[in-house]
């Protein structure tokens, strides 16, 4: 017996009719007609009591209903099972915005090659925003700011960057120190109530510094834009592609101990988990095949 079939009369059942019946499996009114013809003749039995516009379930169709659910769950259990070892379908994936435009595109590229029926399906946002949805079960993983907490037993954490923090400014000619141009020239601040922007705020607290604070911004691109632009210094994390934005660097004295950590977060016992290693696999390997930021590497 086909479970399709099955399919298509609980889904009679519960419309009312043929054509909602269709509508609902993207099928045409014959088709699910013809479906449930074959199986009245393959029961040997009337299954629906059908009228101009309406079909409602007989004795023996009210009679088997239990037992039909009873099959799609089991065949649908049977398909998890198969999905489980698979390297096909989509992974639903987090990703903070410096990530995608460095570390995303060598993740695309190895899962391309090395398992081409495996979709990634991206989704952008704050840590903290990704965390949740990967807490609710509405990503399969994420690609973030290490967690300012320790972890539950139920998430996984694969290290994958470090990316110190680095003093960034438009580059005019300057004999000052970079704490003194922190504490005296205008300062664009990488949000503290952001994973990332808390170690940024921790250090200028190491320091003692009080900058004079004229934006607050969880964006890092749009931080080295405006810094580019002349609008003030910042400390950021030093992510790939930085330097290529147009700012100077400046290398800071135990930015090291500040460093952002980059991580992949998943499930300890995830749905899929081979498709979810090979996964884990080759972010650690595009994250190596970007290298560590110049300053970390001590370059």
């Amino acid at each position: 017996m086909d479970t399709r079939f099955l399919e298509s009369l609980l889904a009679v059942v519960e419309t009312g009719s043929i054509a909602g019946a269709a509508r609902r499996q993207n099928l045409t009114a014959t088709a699910v007609s013809q479906r449930m013809r074959a199986l009245e003749q393959e029961l040997g039995c009337e299954l629906l009591s059908r009228g101009a516009h309406s079909a409602a379930p007989t004795e023996a169709c009210l009679a088997l209903l239990p037992r039909a659910q009873a099959l799609l769950r089991e065949a649908s259990l049977l398909h998890a099972d198969v999905r489980r070892e698979s390297l096909s379908g989509e992974m639903r994936i987090g990703a903070i915005s410096t990530v995608l435009t460095s570390l995303v595109p060598h993740l695309l590229h190895e899962s391309a090659d090395k398992a081409p029926d495996l979709k990634l399906k991206l989704l952008p946002g704050s840590s903290s925003h990704l965390y949740e949805q990967l807490v609710s079960g509405q990503i399969d993983a994420a690609i973030l700011v290490t967690p300012p907490f320790t972890l539950p037993k139920t998430l996984t954490s694969v290290p994958l960057r470090s990316e110190p923090l680095v003093f960034i400014s438009d580059g005019a000619p300057t004999r000052r120190t970079v704490s003194a141009r922190v504490a005296e020239e205008p300062f664009i601040r990488y949000d503290s109530s952001s994973w990332g922007g808390q170690l940024a705020q921790a250090y200028l607290r190491h320091l003692r510094l009080e900058p004079d604070v004229r934006f607050d911004l969880d964006a890092l691109e749009t931080i080295s834009l405006l810094v580019s632009k002349g609008l003030g210094n910042a400390l950021v994390p030093f992510w790939p592609g930085l330097e290529q934005t147009g700012v100077a660097l400046t290398e800071l004295p135990d930015a090291q101990a500040f460093a952002r950590g980059i991580v992949l977060l998943h499930a300890s016992l995830p749905a899929r988990p081979r498709a979810m290693g090979l996964l884990r696999d080759i972010a650690v390997s595009a994250a190596s095949e970007i290298g560590p930021s110049a300053f970390a590497a001590g370059g």
